[in-house]
């Protein structure tokens, strides 16, 4: 296994441990699954994960990872979480979302009315007014 394999793998069980001490019990890395990948992280029914530890932030592309894995998986949100230089923590780590994303989570948990705006990058996440993976009046 490279170093740079090593840094990946690392950090998606350290994204792991992080999301199970947070509540979310069932979450694992996930064994890769070429073309039809559908993120790094299983265990929370609706979500990909892409997890990164890279020395270079490439958001972008990593971004379209994230929303081709969430297609894959028929997820309802997709988000790219990064390794932070210098920061050992997955809580200190960059979590990143398209803005379509970002609203449908808002509506979902009751900050702002549910809008059939919100672009066609989101348009499977608009499917539904609120997952039931997330709860009804927020967090």
């Amino acid at each position: 296994m490279t170093a740079s394999k090593r840094k990946g793998t690392a950090f998606e069980s350290a994204v792991v441990d992080y999301l199970r001490a947070n509540g979310a019990p069932h979450a694992e890395r996930r064994a890769l699954a070429g073309a039809k990948d559908r993120g790094d992280i299983a265990g929370l029914p609706g979500v990909v994960i892409e997890a990164k530890a890279a020395a270079k932030l490439e958001f972008g592309p990593w971004l379209n990872e994230a929303e081709t894995e969430r297609a894959n998986d028929r997820a309802d949100i997709g988000v790219v979480w990064a390794k932070r230089r210098g920061k050992g923590s997955p809580a200190d780590a960059f979590v990143v979302m398209t803005g379509a994303t970002l609203v449908h989570l808002l509506a979902a948990a009751g900050y702002i009315a549910d809008s059939p705006q919100r672009g066609e990058a989101g348009a499977a996440a608009t499917a539904t007014a609120a997952p039931a993976h997330i709860p009804d009046g927020g967090a």
